[in-house]
């Protein structure tokens, strides 16, 4: 089964209606009366859609569907008759036609109209001028349409080429004006306790999620004024649970036609609010949605929460005779189906039960040795929830959570019961929740006054207490499912994302970014350069971005945390203590009892600061490779903990994020070391040549090289000589590179010692055949260049297997400027030869790696040819000018990224200076 709910929608309908005159459509009922004469203009306020397969279970399963759906609605006066309708009619469809049906609910103003299809349109359509058989009531077919008949205000029967579709309207009965629903008077000491005067909080929502309304009792309950939070999303205020895996959020709440429950709310302070709220999606006369939010602090949500259906008796057995079940004499039905839902009901209805002051559910740990407080009622819940306690605080029956027990006056034993230290509560009675004789956890209720409580309401909360265990470790086993779910799919999408980047400062801010704001409401991450090193705070972050720079200058003033490697979290006290001094020291400032305070606009900041990080704070460290790297660093704001499976989840990030971490910093150095490396192989500046330009430009392929397979060298080797060469390694990469520095090198050595281009090749040829298996052809162009005192200048050049260099002249001219000679590292026995070139003024002398010339976009190649074109149209530029312009045209040749390596070298002999 497939479903989908939409709610607060006012779609135009397509489906056909009864009066509408379609081709081969049938009018099915008694007359006029029973056609679809509903009004255009009604509004579908909601709608839920399911599709339900050809199998005999779907009937029960759409019958299932369309209950919960109307109930959900409000409509439980009609779910009866919708119920038997729409049973009747999947049955033809997945029964009797053998196909899938599909299950349409719309609800308006009137009522609520259900829209039952199936995939069977070969059977015959009946004649709209015949009338009708629906056949005996004792026959199995046509009964849907009789008891549609029967039942529904209107139906209707639709065909189209692929689809037929039943549907019937049932109208909504009249409502008598009065009382919907009402409570028992009750003495003084019974009504639900407020903190002074309520204040119920109005804020409406527009379509986009912005604030459009903000009344007095909102700017009262969470200190912003009306101008400050109008326009803005409500979710940058809402604080909703980011747990794993949790799918509904405010967005979400907001889009329903009505919604209640619980969230928190950020005031201007930064401490997150408990509120409880109403939800009501409205239009104005315009047709334009917005959403009417009713909110009051938590433990006032009796003034706002629905009332809940009240059971016949407190009995288990209801005044039919018939047996009700205990859990919901306790709970209330519905029950929540939600595990903070069912934990703050139980501790609710144990405070009401034992006329408490105020009560608490505490769950047990896998391993039981300890409690973790889950929901309070009276009670600070901001500070105590998800706090933690021994099972055993000590070696008597009181002192175990396993044993119901009784304390008459805490005063007389303090300490007896950790989470109501400083609350004012002075007796209270516990009693273990155990599934199978496993402690699962504990309920306890106390009352200000001594004495309260004695071993008959122990009982009775344990009679309460064993009615719930099951339903409570049941629905806390599903929700430790739903947060394995999703804190995997959590760590998948952390491992891909950290495995995608390579880059050290891009895993830190990746680090921070996946913790806050799902793990910890802020983050500081220290990172190690080396075993000798201090850890260095590296990145810091904050789900409120105004609070990062407060943060940083704070965690920047204290000693960070010891780098120890034993894994798990543990607690850091450090920058809540010195939050809270600084904090304190600016108020002393401000009231004149200090030092006098320097910048006033700081105090803000300060105290801000101090409410961000004054909860609880704890240090993972960074392991790889055997060595702590660095430290991450959780935080929560004041009174805040952190609950165990978090932790657990932020341990297993950092094992992650640390391997990521190590491997950014490996591929960083052995980068840096290659890219020293790659430079070295490269020539120094190139020399300044008096009467002659110089410009080259080198491109080695591939991401990250600096040196390829191509190289090229200027330099000096006697005064007034110098030598040149341009040549091209066989391959790329760093092999080639090798084979590079081995060539430049030697021509260097082998030019400086006075031997001629041919002897300076023939030899180098010979060292390149020495290499043995890592040897390689190499093609070079090699010469000496002597500028001339009349301006021009001669060169004399060997072209061992390279293309040939181009020469330039004043009129435009191009021609090859050498002959073509065997390439080196290939034959032992080379005969080589030079031939002397006269560069006049003005002519250009072009020298290029086959990288140029090869250039190749599809079948074309730029080529010889090409570059001669290209280069006739570089008259009169300089040496800088005319290696620009063949770069931009090999370029432009081709829309692909080079793949080879690619040279250029251009020499110019400047013409006569013109007045």
């Amino acid at each position: 089964m497939t479903t989908g709910l939409h709610s607060g929608e006012q779609p135009q309908d397509p489906r056909p209606t009864g009066n509408q005159a379609l081709p081969r459509q049938e009018r099915v009922g008694l007359g006029a009366p029973h056609a679809d004469n509903r009004t255009r203009s009604s509004v579908i306020t909601a709608r839920a859609a399911a599709s339900f397969d050809p199998v005999g279970r779907s009937v029960a399963t759409a019958r299932s569907f369309v209950r919960d759906t109307l109930q959900g609605w409000g409509f439980a006066d009609i779910v009866d008759d919708a119920v038997v309708l729409t049973s009747e009619l999947v049955t033809n469809a997945v029964v009797h036609a053998g196909t899938s049906a599909d299950v349409l609910c719309l609800r308006s103003e009137e009522g609520v109209r259900i829209e039952v299809a199936d995939r069977y349109p070969e059977r015959e359509i009946p004649l709209q001028v015949t009338a009708v058989n629906m056949g005996s009531p004792d026959r199995e077919g046509g009964r849907g349409l009789q008891l549609c008949a029967a039942l529904a205000g209107r139906w209707g029967v639709d065909y189209s080429p692929t689809h037929k579709q039943v549907w019937f309207h049932i109208d909504l009965p009249d409502r008598p004006v009065g009382t919907r629903t009402a409570g028992p008077s009750l003495p003084a000491h019974l009504l639900p306790l407020a903190d002074g005067r309520v204040r119920v909080a109005v804020i409406q929502i527009d379509r986009v999620g912005a604030i459009s309304a903000w009344n007095e009792d909102a700017e009262d309950l969470f200190g912003y004024a009306a101008e400050q939070v109008i326009g803005k999303p409500l979710t940058d205020l809402a604080a909703w649970p980011h747990t794993p895996g949790t799918s509904t959020g405010i967005v979400e709440a907001l889009q329903l036609s009505r919604w209640e429950g619980s969230y928190g709310l950020r005031d201007a302070s930064g401490r997150v609010t408990p509120v409880y709220a109403s939800h009501l999606r409205v239009r104005d006369t315009g047709g334009e949605p917005s959403t009417v939010c009713l909110l009051v602090r938590d433990h006032e949500r009796a003034v706002l929460q629905t009332p809940l259906r009240a059971s016949a008796t407190d009995t288990t057995t209801s005044s039919e005779g018939q047996a009700t079940d205990p859990f919901e004499v306790f709970i209330g039905s519905p029950a929540p189906d939600d595990l903070d839902g069912l934990l703050q009901r139980t501790v609710e209805r144990a405070r009401d039960m034992l006329d408490g002051d105020s009560a608490f559910l505490l769950l047990a740990t896998d391993d039981e040795t300890e409690l973790e407080v889950r929901a309070s009622t009276g009670l600070p819940s901001a500070r105590q929830r998800f706090a933690r306690v021994p099972v055993e605080a000590g070696p008597g029956r009181y002192g175990s959570a396993r044993m119901p027990a009784v304390h008459e006056d805490l005063t007389v034993v303090p300490g007896a019961v950790p989470l109501l230290a400083g609350t004012g509560m002075r007796s209270v009675v516990t009693v273990p929740l155990k599934v199978e004789g496993r402690l699962t956890g504990s309920l306890g209720v106390a009352a200000e006054g001594p004495s309260r409580y004695s071993n008959e309401e122990a009982l009775r909360l344990q009679f309460a207490a064993d009615r719930i265990a099951l339903a409570v470790e049941s629905a806390r086993l599903g929700e430790l499912e739903r947060l394995r779910r999703g804190s995997l799919s959590f760590l998948v999408e952390a491992s891909d994302l950290l495995a995608g980047t390579l880059d050290r400062d891009q895993t830190l801010a990746l680090m921070a970014q996946m913790t806050v704001p799902t793990l910890a409401t802020w983050c500081a991450v220290y990172t190690i350069a080396d075993q000798a090193s201090d850890p260095y705070l590296s990145y810091v972050l904050h789900e409120d971005e105004e609070r990062i720079d407060g943060l940083k200058a704070l965690l920047s003033k204290i000693a960070p945390p010891d780098p120890v490697p034993t894994p798990g979290a543990r607690v850091w006290a450090a920058p809540g203590e010195a939050a809270h001094q600084a904090a304190l020291r600016t108020s002393m400032r401000s009231l004149g009892l200090g030092e006098p305070a320097s910048v006033t606009s700081g105090i803000g900041t300060t105290l801000a600061t101090a409410a961000a990080v004054g909860g609880e704070t704890v240090v993972l460290p960074l392991v790889a490779r055997n060595r702590v790297i660095g430290m991450l660093t959780l935080g929560k704001p004041s009174d805040e903990h952190f609950r165990q499976e978090i932790l657990e989840l932020a341990e297993d990030l950092s094992r992650r994020a640390a391997l990521a971490l190590d491997n950014a910093r490996l591929y960083s150095e052995r980068t840096a070391i290659s890219q020293s490396l790659q430079r070295s192989l490269l020539p120094p500046d190139l020399p300044h040549i008096d009467g002659v330009e110089v410009e080259v430009i080198y491109r080695a392929a591939g991401e990250g090289n600096e040196v390829g397979g191509d190289f090229y060298d200027l330099f000096p080797i006697r005064d007034g000589v110098y030598g040149f060469a341009i040549g091209d390694v066989c391959g790329t990469g760093p092999e080639a590179a090798a084979v590079t520095g081995l060539a430049r090198h030697a021509l260097r050595l082998l030019a400086r010692e006075g031997f001629g281009g041919p002897a300076v090749l023939e030899r180098l040829n010979s060292a390149i055949l020495d290499e043995g298996a890592r040897s390689r052809f190499l093609t070079l162009l090699y010469g000496e260049l002597w500028p001339q005192e009349d301006g021009s200048a001669m060169l004399k050049v060997v072209c061992a297997g390279h293309p040939l260099p181009l020469r330039l002249r004043q009129d435009g001219t191009v021609e090859a400027a050498a002959e073509p000679q065997p390439l080196l590292g290939v034959m032992e026995d080379l005969e080589l030869y030079e031939q002397t070139i006269t560069l006049d003024p003005g002519d250009v002398l072009l020298c290029v790696t086959d990288g140029v010339t090869e250039r190749r976009e599809g079948t074309r190649m730029l080529g010889d040819d090409g570059l001669a074109d290209v280069l006739t149209t570089c008259t009169g530029l300089t040496a800088g000018a005319v290696a620009a312009r063949i770069m931009r045209a090999v370029e432009r040749f081709a829309s692909d990224a080079p793949s080879d390596d690619m040279a250029i070298l251009a020499m110019r002999v400047p013409g006569l200076q013109r007045d």
